[in-house]
């Protein structure tokens, strides 16, 4: 469920029923990337708020970073994008 202006909906609303704007996204200029930040950038993503290419853009990822943390997501959940975790989820 989302509501839609020209560049894209305005929000969405996610499985647990919050609202993610785009104003809940990390700044363009973010350089330390914590769990938190990568989980609301692939939420973003995948619910429609911005198009992958958008935020590949924006935040300057590559398409397979990108994909590597949507898939981690998919598969573990956002504890998989911590940092001490990466080893670990890549083992399974």
């Amino acid at each position: 469920m989302y509501i839609r202006r020209e560049k894209g909906p305005v929000y969405v609303v996610l499985p647990d029923g919050t609202k993610l704007t785009r104003s809940d996204l990390p700044p363009a200029n973010t350089k330390r990337w914590v769990a938190r930040r990568k989980a609301t950038v692939v939420a973003a993503v995948d619910f429609g708020l911005i198009e992958p290419t958008e935020a590949c853009s924006m935040y300057r990822l590559s398409d397979e970073e990108l994909g590597r943390w949507r898939a981690a997501v998919r598969k573990h959940g956002a504890a998989a994008l911590r940092v001490t975790a990466i080893q670990k989820y890549r083992q399974l």
